[in-house]
């Protein structure tokens, strides 16, 4: 792009080795926990408490903000960043009765085949007579795909109402939303539980650039930007010789825009372009090669099988339907510029490495996070000064994220009357913290009503469609009718008329037989964002 060919390739090394030697820890680590120091701003310990509970977690059980004081706020928020050493063993108990949340995506599939895959298998015609019907009879309700998504959905309710680690679950909520899929496109259903397990909870508390690879290369982002099908169109790739689609520029765009630099974070069409050709060959053994794998395995068999048999025996992990696989073929070979910086021809994969160390590490990125972090714990318009010193500690610790964190819960802006109660709470952090201040507790055999009140108030979980993700300012949640769908839900809970959610009204009234007075308790604070 006009730039001389000697100071092209002298970019070009400098960034391969910053790239191949960053002195980064392995994947998931990061700093030892730093120590929180509150400023002094004039509030009791107990308010200190309550704020760090509301913020840092779903809201305080009863008596929980007096035990949080006893302890030291610092002490407490200090643990709640090293996670592993909290105990949470009841918590861990209760999600043992949903299964798929261990399960891989390959075993998702084989356990909770497609339809589509059992009707092929049968001879049912897709829209012949009865075939709804018929695929009723022939999966058994245990077996239904929609069992993913509902033990998915009880399991972050769980977490988020009874798990003493309550600032990873936040942060878990927030970086999945950072990275949003949706769990309602196609194939998806089977892989964003695994998505959110292994691509993001295992990187809340490490470093960003880990966190971003995960995401990059897990099958449920490759699949719901569209990436897994995107190929080099030049002489001899695979573009058009497999009906494959060309280059596909979705992902590339919203890594750019949503993942890492922001929409002003200086990139250009061009550089959206160049970033699509890195990722071209980035894939996955698409799902359907779930009828390769069982190939031969015969009808229907015995005991209410589907047509569909077991794992066949010696199956690569490597080419398991639902993974991960890079396609040299599909990959274009030659030369990219991506903001500047020349990536050489012949990486391969790595190229699309090279691109993820570029974005984690810019400036437009740290500032773009940061900025984000601070929306999403301090104000919905917070102060620039904080942010500028955020993104400061991000660049500063190569995007150790504990190190961040403590950076914004240190900060005087932070502990600020005028970053008290002013944030709106999301449907669900209004649902988690409305039972978790009645004391209750949520059946994770019988979820699903709470997970439809929280849908009705505007959250569907898992089914955000757009790659932004749910909102993360008061104008994305306030309004005459998401106000009365949340007074219609605490008067619901505080009348005991929400199934498979077990709470104590008089934990919050003494009067607690009118639900109207203790549903306007639990709704009146900090949900309603006063102008």
């Amino acid at each position: 792009m006009g730039t001389p060919l000697a100071s092209r390739v002298f970019v070009s090394a400098a960034f391969l080795a910053l790239a191949g030697c960053s002195g980064s820890k392995p994947a998931g680590t990061a700093s030892a926990v730093p120590a929180i120091a509150l400023p002094a701003n004039g509030w009791s310990e107990e308010k200190q408490a309550r704020h760090a509970l509301d913020r840092l977690g779903y809201g305080p059980r009863p008596g929980e903000s007096s035990d949080v004081a006893r302890l030291g706020v610092g002490a407490w928020i200090r643990r709640q960043m090293d996670p592993l050493r909290v105990e949470d063993t009841a918590a861990e108990a209760r999600l043992r009765s949903l299964p798929t949340l261990g399960m891989s995506v390959p075993e998702l599939l084989r356990a909770f085949p497609r339809p589509q895959d059992v009707a092929k298998a049968n001879g049912i015609e897709k829209d012949g007579p009865d075939a709804r019907e018929k695929l009723k009879e022939l999966i058994p309700a245990g077996r239904r795909p929609a069992v993913i998504e509902q033990e998915l959905a009880a399991a972050k309710l769980v977490r988020a109402v009874e798990s003493r680690r309550q600032l990873q679950e936040v942060l878990v909520d927030f970086w999945f939303n950072h990275f949003n899929v949706a769990a309602d496109k196609g194939e998806d259903r089977w892989m964003v539980g695994a998505y959110e397990r292994d691509a993001i909870r295992p990187f809340v508390f490490g470093r960003f650039h880990d966190l971003l690879r995960a995401t990059a290369s897990h099958p449920a982002m490759l699949f719901y930007l569209d990436n897994w099908t995107s190929s080099w169109e030049g002489p001899g790739g695979a573009a058009g010789k497999r009906r494959r689609a060309g280059i596909n520029e979705n992902y590339a765009r919203e890594l750019l825009e949503l993942h890492t630099l922001g929409v002003d974070g200086g990139y250009t069409q061009a550089d959206v372009r160049e970033v699509a050709r890195c990722f071209t060959g980035w894939s996955i053994v698409p799902p359907r090669a779930a009828r390769a794998a069982e190939k031969g395995a015969g009808a229907m068999a015995s005991g209410g099988g589907m047509g569909l048999g077991a794992k066949k025996a010696g199956t690569p992990p490597a080419s398991e339907p639902g993974t991960f696989v890079f396609r040299p073929r599909a990959h274009d070979p030659g030369e990219k510029t991506v903001l500047g910086v020349v990536i050489p021809a012949g990486g391969g994969r790595r190229d699309a490495e090279l691109v993820l160390d570029l974005l984690a590490r810019h400036p437009s990125t740290a500032r773009f996070v940061a900025a984000k972090l601070c929306r999403r714990f301090v104000a919905d318009d917070p102060p620039p000064a904080l942010v500028s010193r955020v993104a400061e500690v991000f660049t500063h610790t190569d995007g150790d994220l504990r190190a961040v964190y403590a950076a914004i819960f240190s900060a005087g802006e932070f502990w600020s009357d005028a970053a008290f109660h002013v944030k709106t709470k999301t449907p669900l952090e209004l649902a988690a913290s409305s039972i978790r201040a009645l004391g209750g507790r949520v059946d994770a055999a019988a979820a699903a009503p709470l997970v439809r009140q929280i849908a009705l108030m505007g959250q569907p979980l898992y089914k955000c469609q757009p790659p932004t993700g749910w909102g993360d300012t008061a104008e994305s949640w306030v309004g005459a009718g998401t106000l009365m769908n949340r007074l219609t839900f605490g008067a619901a809970l505080a009348g005991g008329k929400i199934p498979g959610v077990a709470a104590d009204p008089s934990r919050m009234a003494k009067d607690a037989s009118d639900p109207v007075r203790v549903a306007t308790l639990l709704l009146g604070g900090p949900d309603f964002q006063k102008k």
